[in-house]
């Protein structure tokens, strides 16, 4: 295996870790704010990770199109 390969595949489960955690927070956030409501502080905080790490895997999924585009 090429070291791009190798390089490929680590990117490929950081994604993987990344979609995992979304999910994660997406649930977490359903029942928190089912408990406490859409407006606690907590179901915020939980709110603003989750649109961070989807921010995040916009620009991941971006930047992945712009390379297969230049190859």
């Amino acid at each position: 295996m090429s070291v791009r390969g190798g390089n490929h595949l680590i990117e490929m489960r950081k994604i993987d870790m990344l979609l995992e955690r979304i999910e994660f927070l997406r649930n977490e956030m359903a029942k928190v704010a089912f408990k406490k409501g859409f407006t606690s502080k907590e179901s915020i905080i939980i709110s603003q990770e989750l649109d961070k790490l989807l921010n995040l895997y916009d620009s991941v999924l971006l930047n992945e199109t712009k390379n297969s585009e230049h190859n």
